[in-house]
């Protein structure tokens, strides 16, 4: 749960900052820690998926060959099971709340809570990375989430107050939840018929994915893509 870890300190050192801090971070510090934080997203998806393809060139091709099926076949389940929706209405409902966010209403800690626990939790670097962390102790990309969120955490405090930072405790039960199971239970087996590879492989490409949306190169639907990651070990498995 190392990533989780970090991505819960994350949280709570923005939210310490930002009450400290009254003054928001300048548009070149932004646009810096945006180039940053995305270079390392990108980094470390494709690190996730070159690491887990092995053998020779056309074992590598067929590797690559069943993790596009497996993310063909995702979007298709995802987008059946409307997750994307469901993501875009979460997405609404914080916006909604930011905007409506005032200095003196006494409900906005409560308000704060809620908005920071739908945008962390139903974030799907979260859920990437929390589904690796488990399944390989690849807690990188819970790390550079955990940056993300704490700048987040930083401007919504100045909104909503402190109650912001209580959003790291259902991301701590959330994501380390998701990580133990995948640990204790899929890790093992996955071992033991050596399809572990393919969920990284696909998993890898996805958070590449990630950080094209933060590049605002473009707008992936990765939520709809998640299924992929069960789908692929089975493609695996049926293919040989």
């Amino acid at each position: 749960m190392i990533g989780t870890i970090l991505n819960v300190s994350g949280i709570v050192i923005g939210g310490i900052a930002g009450l400290a801090k009254r003054t928001p971070l300048s548009a070149a510090n932004q646009n810096f820690l945006k180039v940053a934080l995305g270079a390392l997203t990108a980094f470390y998806g494709l690190r996730l998926t070159w690491i887990s393809l092995e053998g020779p060139f056309p074992q590598i091709m067929k590797q690559l060959g069943i993790v596009l099926l497996a993310l063909f076949a995702g979007k298709i389940t995802g987008r059946l099971l409307h997750l994307q929706k469901a993501s875009n209405r979460l997405g609404r409902f914080a916006r909604e709340r930011t905007s409506a966010a005032k200095a003196d209403d006494p409900g906005r800690f409560h308000e704060g809570f809620l908005v920071c626990t739908a945008l962390f939790c139903a974030a799907p670097l979260g859920i990437l990375g929390a589904v690796h962390d488990g399944l390989s102790r690849y807690f990188s990309p819970l790390a550079v989430k955990g940056a993300m969120d704490g700048l987040a955490t930083m401007g919504f405090v100045s909104m909503f107050g402190w109650g912001v930072v209580l959003s790291a405790v259902p991301v701590l039960v959330f994501q380390g939840t998701l990580t133990l199971i995948c640990a204790r239970f899929l890790e093992p087996w996955l071992q033991d018929h050596r399809l572990i590879e393919p969920v990284n492989a696909t998993g890898g490409l996805l958070i590449f994915c990630v950080a094209l949306i933060i590049f605002e190169v473009k707008r992936i639907e990765v939520t709809d893509y998640l299924p992929s990651l069960c789908l692929a070990p089975l493609l695996a498995w049926w293919l040989g």
